[in-house]
């Protein structure tokens, strides 16, 4: 009887100090959080990622469009086959050399999807694509805006060929411009790329947030 009433003086003595003590215990385990993905069917499929960019960003940037798809496919297949729901990804510079001999497959995802026998093409209409600040063009700082739609290649004409995900915006760095320089102008450019690469590629598989 005792131990009872010696136990009771001590948690009301841990609660009158505002359970400082007590929350440790509390929240173990919930530092984390589970985001599902957006779309969930690509595991075995055959798949291809097409990028379309603005004429005036190839002319800047000849191999923006090849280099976008390489880090998106890059990076999707590697967390999809860390997670072991590997896919089977065309290879980005076998989709630009065809591009490049068809021009209308650059808008055209079923016909691309048809080409190399995909499951599903990864649609990425580029809507922003810069490296120097607009403003300061003396400053560097990565921006690419894009929507994100999956096709369904061998879907039935009467059910739904296209999903229409969140489109993704990618600033680096986060905290400003920084002063141009060829160092900097390589830095920002590749880290401004995974880091969009990553943003497309959680769209579809399950990953954890730390709270």
């Amino acid at each position: 009887m005792v131990s009872r009433v010696k136990y009771a003086v001590v948690i009301v003595l841990l609660l009158s100090c505002g359970c400082n003590w007590l929350t440790p215990l509390v929240f173990v385990g919930e530092h984390k959080k589970e985001i599902a993905a957006e779309f969930d069917k690509l595991a075995g499929k055959r798949v291809a990622i097409l990028v379309w960019t603005p004429p005036e960003t190839l002319f800047d940037y000849p191999f923006a469009r090849m280099e976008l798809s390489m880090y998106v496919g890059d990076k999707l297949a590697e967390e999809m086959s860390r997670k072991k729901t590997a896919i089977d990804l065309v290879d980005p510079r076998d989709v630009e050399d065809y591009l490049g001999k068809e021009i209308d497959a650059q808008l055209d995802p079923r016909m691309v999807g048809e080409k190399f026998e995909c499951d599903y093409v990864v649609y990425l209409e580029v809507l922003e694509f810069q490296v120097r600040d607009p403003v300061r063009p003396q400053f560097l700082r990565g921006s690419i805006r894009s929507s994100v739609v999956v096709h369904d290649v061998k879907a039935d004409p009467d059910l739904t060929r296209s999903y229409e995900l969140t489109p993704v915006a990618a600033i680096h760095p986060t905290t400003g411009p920084v002063l141009m320089t060829t160092t900097n102008s390589i830095l920002v450019r590749e880290q401004t790329y995974r880091l969009f690469a990553e943003l497309i590629a959680r769209k579809f598989y399950e990953y954890t947030v730390d709270l």
